[in-house]
């Protein structure tokens, strides 16, 4: 992958995590990076570890956990406002990568243990901290120079 490519996938990964709550779709992000769908997506997931799509819904889940943890909003309007348009989809993508459902993770928020994960620190910290991880692993950006020899799914 060259240089030029890295570029424009971060112009979309930058995108992403600017707009997460605007409807992006692969099209999309791929005009963005100025390359077709398929290409797009093979050099997104090379480069990343992961697909456009499970990058942008982990930003998601990751903004929803803070909105969560805020407690003023339900999970429906949690759920809208970092960009789902489905209850269903984003209730399964928040518990397949924080381990447990956005309603028991608000109550928990709530309730007198709270969230100690990002507790008394900085913000960029506790965002570092708390971000989403699927299946436990998290996936290694590609840095400039580096031959890929391995992606995580």
């Amino acid at each position: 992958m060259d240089l030029e490519d890295l570029k424009r996938l971060r112009r979309a990964r930058d995108t992403m995590d600017r707009d997460y709550a605007s409807p992006l779709d692969v099209p999309a992000l791929a005009r963005v990076a100025l390359m077709s769908t398929g290409h797009f997506a093979r050099s997104f997931r090379t480069a990343f570890g992961e697909t456009p799509y499970s990058y942008l819904m982990t930003r998601r889940v990751e903004r929803a956990k803070a909105l969560l943890r805020r407690g003023d909003l339900s999970v429906t309007e949690v759920c809208f406002a970092v960009g789902c348009t489905s209850l269903g989809s984003f209730s399964s993508r928040f518990t397949e990568l924080v381990g447990e459902t956005p309603s028991a993770y608000r109550a928990r928020g709530l309730g007198d243990g709270g969230h100690e994960e990002g507790a008394a620190m900085p913000a960029c910290v506790a965002k570092v901290l708390t971000r989403p991880v699927r299946n436990g692993t998290p996936a290694e950006p590609v840095r400039i120079g580096e031959a890929v020899t391995s992606a995580s799914p």
